[in-house]
């Protein structure tokens, strides 16, 4: 499989460079990126690869750069990027509507823009990536011993009876998307409180204070799991399969099988699962020349195709947007983890938004009535009282705390 996109990969590569266009593309232009998809082995990998398609590109890893906040508002003051790619729906919302002052996405169709269906905002970006947060059980004796768990929404994790792992802060993308997840269950428009009702606000206080978490041992929900210290735990897609492969490095009781589980298993839930969707998309630069702007567009049609998405896919172990470059890493036979309904790019009743578009106009919201009422403490011994939540101002918990 490796040698066959690495065929691909150097046959696309030879196309980017001499695809003829309307005026010459300035080959000596260095595309400054932003990203928060940006390990040291991504950046490497596709420093290098670019340079071998005739590109010469600068971007930071994530020593410099972490996360998409940080992504996004070093762009915003630094002025000089050309392209943004990753983040999430929620902040790509947030970029297409101009509420950042300094970044501007240009009009841009690729000529891939098809193959990546549903994901896309169109004429603006589109979607290179694609992850969900997926919940995940023990069915041996250190988790349900056989029992098959089906629940209806997320939020049912508090009922079901098994230990769970939560998450230890508020911040954080992946720790948001789970509460993404979770809040799906009880959006109410009309609500107060950031367009969730206050059962859902509930749920989610019971969430924290019986779920089980380790401080620094645990960064993500893998490790308790695969340690058997709970039953049942939220992860990503995105790297679950090579954790699995390497379970037994770190756990006596390591999770077996990754794409024919042993011991473990996909909580059925009839809602689907919260995905997101990593886009790419061409920052408005000033100063910077028509020819310029070409050599920019002719990289994002080179990273975004199916061949080069192939490669990054089977590189780092991601799902790609692009129906073409699934199937040549997958060649038909779709890992059950992506086959999962997915709720975000449904409409929330009573909206005309979607529920990722729900998420972005909430997100700053549920932050801040998180942190005020002081969700996801990290040590049980300083635990907050749970609130009274018939007597909360919410026009004040929705603020941000001075």
């Amino acid at each position: 499989m490796k040698k066959y996109l690495a065929l691909l990969l150097a046959l696309v590569m030879i196309f980017a460079v001499a695809c003829p266009t309307a005026f010459a593309a300035d080959d000596d232009y260095t595309i400054r990126i932003y990203s928060n998809s940006n390990s040291t082995e991504r950046t490497t990998w596709l420093i290098n690869e670019a340079k071998k398609a005739g590109f010469n590109i600068s971007i930071d890893d994530n020593s410099v750069i972490s996360g998409d906040t940080a992504a996004v508002q070093a762009a915003n003051e630094n002025k000089d990027g050309d392209l943004i790619f990753g983040l999430n729906e929620t902040r790509w919302g947030q970029l297409i509507d101009g509420q950042y002052e300094n970044l501007s996405i240009i009009d841009w169709t690729p000529s891939w823009a098809e193959q990546v269906g549903e994901y896309q905002y169109e004429g603006k970006a589109y979607g290179i990536v694609i992850q969900n947060v997926l919940m995940l059980y023990r069915n041996d004796e250190l988790g349900t011993n056989g029992e098959e768990l089906h629940f209806d929404h997320w939020a049912d994790v508090v009922d079901s009876g098994y230990t769970w792992y939560r998450q230890n802060k508020v911040g954080g993308t992946t720790n948001a998307n789970i509460n993404s997840a979770l809040l799906y269950a009880f959006t109410d428009p009309e609500s107060p409180a950031g367009g969730i009702s206050i059962d859902g606000w509930k749920t989610l206080w019971k969430f924290c204070a019986d779920g089980k978490f380790g401080g620094d041992d645990y960064k993500y929900g893998f490790d308790p799991l695969n340690k058997g210290d709970v039953a049942i735990s939220e992860f990503y897609s995105s790297a679950l399969y090579g954790k699995i492969d390497a379970a037994a490095e770190g756990s006596e009781h390591p999770l077996i099988g990754a794409l024919e589980p042993e011991n473990w298993a996909l909580v059925d839930i009839k809602d689907g699962t919260y995905y997101i969707a990593e886009y790419i998309g061409i920052l408005d630069k000033a100063g910077r020349t028509e020819e310029q702007t070409e050599k920019v567009k002719e990289f994002c049609e080179w990273f975004g195709s199916a061949e080069v998405q192939a490669a990054w896919a089977e590189e780092f172990d991601s799902f790609p947007c692009n129906t073409e470059a699934a199937d040549i890493v997958y060649e038909g036979d779709i890992p059950e983890i992506y086959l999962i309904p997915n709720f975000a790019l449904t409409t929330v009743e009573g909206t005309d938004m979607t529920y990722a578009a729900y998420v972005a106009a909430h997100s700053a919201e549920w932050t801040n009535i998180m942190t005020n009422l002081g969700f996801y403490w990290a040590d049980a011994s300083q635990a907050p009282a749970e609130p009274d939540w018939d007597n909360l101002d919410w026009a004040v918990l929705t603020q941000k705390a001075e």
